[in-house]
């Protein structure tokens, strides 16, 4: 445990980000998993949603900016992945 008050201040902080960043991060990773089990007709609005989710995260650094990108780049793959299989 800390003993300066400098490190209990610095602790209570982390404890608030650390709050803030898991609500974040469960918020999209939700909303990625909502794209891939929505339905053909649901997908463009949900998938709107993730991105955004995704976004947000990166914003507030809940997530790296690089890990957001790849976020965003597997949803897409997977959605047009199963555009090709509908479509066939």
């Amino acid at each position: 445990m800390a003993h300066s008050k400098q490190a209990l201040k610095r602790h209570r902080q982390s404890e608030k980000k650390r709050v803030v960043n898991k609500n974040a991060r469960t918020r999209m990773k939700s909303a990625i998993k909502r794209v891939l089990a929505a339905a053909e007709a649901d997908q463009k609005q949900a998938q709107i949603d993730a991105m955004r989710r995704i976004d947000k995260s990166a914003k507030v650094h809940a997530i790296h900016k690089n890990a957001a990108a790849r976020y965003k780049s597997r949803v897409a793959k997977a959605l047009n992945k199963a555009k090709a299989v509908a479509g066939k």
